[in-house]
């Protein structure tokens, strides 16, 4: 199930005209830390009218309210005055979301998130380039507003029901229709809501605090420190011999991989259908293979919060987007919102390549790559840098796929 970005929260007001029509668009203020834009009942009756509305939603709320979006190479410093000198309070990653509120020379004021300050105007894009960074980053989500609500197989309250979700829960959208919004489960499975039951929303990632930062390092501090006692044990010999096992067991799990994608396709009546699966889920498999194999390379690196480079290094987060940017991937910079990403599956369906979480006292705080055979590669902690592991050498929370 796909989560929504955790997001700060404003209330919004504007009057948009659209082909002769004059709509209302409002945003409620939510309980989580981002922008949320709710676009309840502003669409045409044809699917087809969808990605023309949804677009000129965006752009006008972008004009009215000075949405912008940071393009920079890693994060951009907020500062508590417009200045080099000032005080950093936040960080604005990449492609992250924040509101203009004014401008101080070459600087913008900006709120997003928890952060209000400071940040130099060039590392923000506004207008035409923020509304295709919009389109682009943008999650649109149902959030579930019943106590427990119905997914069904088709758009009709007689159709049958193939999952029942919890109130609170969030799953993603991909199509909406009068009345119904059409949302994906997991890889392969859709389904189909009331939008009488749920609040659909259009989220975008925002700034992090220098307070939320220094949380997260020390949360990673403690995870690190298990990580170290949970490894105490495992010697040096041990070690290589895993990695001497682990060009053998890749290729057998790629194998195993399409043997199990070609059992699934014949299940499907559908030859086309057949066809078309066979073919993804083998291309997933090689570029997967592929991701590994070249995150290999890099292993015995150095581990260095907040670094982003495979030689010199790397966090967690920072070390997987490396890795598949490589691959023309875009993923987002955390993990926590790399978790938000993508599409959620179950830890039983991993194939190589696949991204897998860990958490501390429910909040995700760990990331790796999912090499295949039961392990996983990750920029692990400084004492012991790029590494491989066992998959469940602390327990996952939850797998996502970018393949």
């Amino acid at each position: 199930m796909t989560k929504v970005k955790r997001l700060a929260a404003f209330l919004m007001l504007g009057v948009i005209t659209l082909t002769g029509k004059t709509m209302v668009v409002q945003a409620e203020e939510m309980p989580m830390a981002g922008i949320a834009v709710v676009l309840n009942d502003f669409y045409d009756n044809a699917e087809s009218a969808d990605e023309k509305v949804v677009n000129n939603l965006l752009q006008d709320l972008i004009i009215q309210k000075k949405l912008s979006f940071a393009q920079v190479a890693d994060y951009a410093n907020i500062r508590n005055k417009a200045s080099e000198e000032g005080e950093v309070v936040g960080k604005l990653y990449d492609n992250a979301a924040a509101t203009i509120l004014a401008q101080k020379g070459a600087w913008y004021k900006i709120k997003s998130g928890s952060v209000t300050g400071y940040i130099v105007s060039k590392y923000l894009v506004t207008g035409e380039s923020a509304m295709n960074i919009a389109k682009k980053v943008g999650t649109r989500v149902a959030v579930v507003n019943t106590k427990t609500l119905k997914v069904r197989e088709k758009a009709s309250t007689k159709a049958a029901v193939v999952a029942l979700i919890a109130k609170g829960d969030d799953l993603k959208v991909t199509k909406e229709l009068e009345g119904w919004a059409k949302v994906q489960l997991d890889e392969n499975t859709y389904g189909y809501v009331s939008t009488d039951f749920v609040k659909l929303q259009t989220s975008y990632e925002e700034a992090v605090s220098i307070e939320e930062e220094i949380q997260r390092l020390e949360e990673e501090a403690i995870s690190f420190e298990e990580e170290r006692q949970n490894q105490a044990a495992d010697s040096v010999e041990a070690e290589i011999k895993r990695m001497e096992a682990l060009a053998v067991s890749l290729e057998k799990e790629r194998l195993r991989q399409l043997k199990i994608a070609g059992n699934q396709s014949n299940n499907n009546t559908s030859t086309g259908n057949n066809t078309a699966t066979k073919e993804a889920t083998g291309s997933n498999a090689d570029l997967g293979s592929k991701i590994v194999d070249y995150a290999v390379q890099f292993l015995g690196n150095p581990y260095v919060w907040g670094g982003t480079s495979l030689t010199n290094g790397a966090d967690c987060s920072g070390f997987t987007q490396a890795i598949f940017k490589k691959f023309g991937i875009s993923i987002p910079r955390t993990s926590r919102v790399q978790a938000t990403g993508g599409t959620r599956i179950s830890l039983d369906n991993m194939i190589a390549g696949d991204l897998i979480f860990y958490a501390k006292d429910g909040v995700i705080n760990h990331v790796g790559i999912y090499m295949g055979n039961g392990k996983v590669i990750s920029a692990s902690s400084p004492s012991t840098g790029i590494r491989i592991s066992d998959y469940d050498y602390r327990t996952p929370v939850k797998a996502v796929r970018y393949l």
